[in-house]
């Protein structure tokens, strides 16, 4: 139920307040306002600009379709910005991604006192106040007029009023709701996604299990994850100590949190002991992990850069994706899914509905178990044909996302 303090309008009900950018902008493309969700430009640049949001923010600057645009950061706390800017300042210039700040793109900064976001219902609302807030008073500032909002973020989404845009689209890039770390937002994203069916805001989600949950009664899309095709031309430039692992390289390429099923992984390495498998990237639950240290042939790696994942990829063998069913999970567009298509692998998945009719050279493995007999079938396909690999790539490019996100979100 949403809160009867916080005044509700649809997007249609806004039009009055809307003439004060003078217009609707289409001469030479769209006014953009975009707001990440817990991301800053400088960390999806140090990252690789491999995340959905990280690759939108990025497009949206240089978008023919888009004539302005100011992208929000996440809201810090004054001390930590202050610490990680001179921390940035540090760097080697050649590490440093600047901000092209210009006539035709800037960059908000928001900050705050308070180290981390209220739980409260009344603190988040207050907190999408401050960036509706802060966002007006740029985009008045950048001279904008009649500007759409894209929001990833999921209390801003539903909680900012927002009455100074055309019409505002929630970029729903995960079922945050159903994010264990952030568990202590749960009934906060709820009621925001309350007030996203209250207001008709436009939708973009990464599937249509997420779809189904915030059920948007405004216009929506699904929008999966995609692939920027430069990354997979050419040769590859794996990381260079897989050389002497032992044939076939099994690979996870992703964050090692609680979503792996440690059983699963166990059963193939122990089927097959002549095979490694290979998990690499940001190890965030060690303890989750631990019982796979105990397996000969299963190596865990930390994060490899942009080129060491793309490359990684295109010298395995069979791509893993050995998630466990959750609500979390099943709502995913797992990128990795992609990649490993984009770099002619085929695929052993647990069958979850994002998964499914993706691709015919992904085997899915329902919750009885499998996963050896489907590694072996995996192994039995090989490498996806040159041609075939391409045309993945380019059918599937972020280019192509975008166009349809933005089909929604400018109309």
């Amino acid at each position: 139920m949403v809160s009867a303090e916080f005044p509700m309008r649809t997007d249609a009900e806004k039009g009055a307040a809307a003439h004060v950018y003078g217009g609707h902008g289409d001469e030479g493309g769209r006014d953009v306002v975009f707001t990440f969700s817990y991301m800053t430009w400088q960390a999806a640049a140090r990252r690789g600009w491999f995340g959905s949001e990280d690759r939108l923010a990025r497009a949206l600057v240089t978008h023919p379709c888009v004539r302005r645009v100011l992208v929000c950061d996440l809201m810090r706390s004054l001390p930590l910005k202050l610490a990680r800017d001179l921390a940035e300042t540090l760097r080697p210039s050649r590490e440093r991604v600047d901000f092209p700040t210009g006539e035709r793109a800037q960059l908000v900064q928001p900050v705050r006192l308070r180290r981390s976001d209220p739980t409260s219902l009344r603190g988040a609302q207050r907190l999408a106040a401050a960036y509706d807030r802060t966002l007006a008073a740029a985009a008045t500032r950048m001279g904008m007029r009649d500007p759409v909002v894209i929001t990833a973020h999921p209390l801003v989404a539903g909680f900012a009023e927002f009455a100074w845009a055309r019409a505002v689209t929630f970029y729903a890039i995960d079922d945050w709701s159903a994010y264990e770390p952030h568990e202590r937002w749960w009934p906060a994203y709820r009621e925001s996604f309350a007030a996203v069916r209250v207001r008709r805001r436009r939708v973009v989600t990464v599937s249509d299990t997420l779809r189904e949950r915030i059920a948007p009664t405004g216009p929506s899309a699904v929008v999966p994850n995609g692939l920027e095709p430069s990354e997979w031309i050419g040769d590859p430039t794996p990381p260079g100590w897989q050389r002497d692992m032992l044939r076939p390289l099994l690979l996870y390429a992703g964050t090692l949190d609680s979503r792996l099923d440690i059983p699963g992984l166990v059963t193939i390495a122990r089927a097959m002991p002549e095979a490694t498998v290979v998990l690499a990237g940001a190890l965030l639950d060690p303890a989750h992990l631990q019982p796979l240290r105990a397996e000969p042939n299963i190596e865990i790696r930390p994060a490899l850069t942009r080129a060491g994942v793309t490359g990684l990829i295109r010298v395995a063998d069979v791509g893993l994706i050995p998630h466990v069913r959750s609500a979390l999970t099943e709502a995913m567009s797992p990128l990795k899914l992609y990649e490993y298509l984009a770099g002619g692998l085929p695929v052993v998945a647990a069958d979850l509905p994002p998964l499914r009719s993706v691709d015919p050279r992904v085997l899915l493995v329902g919750d009885g178990g499998g996963y050896p007999a489907a590694v072996g079938a995996a192994m039995g396909m090989g490498a996806a044909p040159e041609n075939e690999r391409l045309t993945f790539v380019q059918t599937n490019s972020w280019a192509a996302r975008h166009e349809r996100l933005l089909e929604l979100a400018l109309a």
